[in-house]
């Protein structure tokens, strides 16, 4: 028997993420309402809150990298999340590198393995958020992320999520896209 809650947030795991915004002074913000919206052209989707200091960044400046952090960043991504670009230079204070981009002007972190660089194709207000739609140009990989045909693996990076208040770290296989017409579990 399901027990009825009202309607909520409960989609979870998401990624916890950190993004890259702004161009004179980039700031960071930790965030986990993000995901993939297209694969042609590819697309992810950032929500930000209006009030949020990054939320001018990303509306002036039109572009943000979506930068994922492995499970070693753990602090980073709660320290970008719990004090505002306002008030603290999140990337001294987390002792973290710009560099710069390929496709667009905001840097993006060194130290994460992976980092989308994307520019604002659509801004939609939905209530307390408004999301912003970011087409990918490009994504900057370390090469300790890519596996032995050059493809990320996910296993090694060790990516984070986020689910109710509490940060996961991701890399157990399960099993592989289309394994259950083969037989195998």
């Amino acid at each position: 028997m399901k027990v009825i809650k009202p309607g909520s947030t409960a989609l979870y795991p998401v990624p916890a993420v950190v993004v890259s915004c702004g161009l004179d002074q980039p700031n960071l913000i930790t965030l986990a309402w993000v995901g993939t919206v297209c694969s042609e052209p590819p697309a992810v989707s950032i929500a930000v809150r209006p009030e949020r200091y990054s939320y001018n960044l990303l509306v002036e400046a039109g572009e943000f990298v979506v930068n994922l952090p492995g499970a070693g960043q753990v602090n980073i991504v709660d320290h970008c999340g719990s004090v505002s670009g306002r008030d603290v230079d999140k990337w001294a204070a987390c002792n973290l590198t710009p560099a710069p981009a390929n496709k667009i002007r905001t840097p993006l972190i060194a130290e994460c393995p992976v980092a989308l660089e994307c520019r604002v194709s659509h801004q939609l207000t939905l209530g307390v958020h408004d999301l912003f739609i970011g087409e990918v140009l490009a994504v900057q990989v370390d090469e300790n992320a890519l596996g032995d045909q050059g493809k990320l693996d996910y296993r090694q990076m060790q990516l984070l999520s986020f689910a109710g208040g509490y940060y996961f770290r991701s890399g157990d296989l399960l099993g592989r896209f289309g394994d259950w017409r083969r037989g195998i579990e």
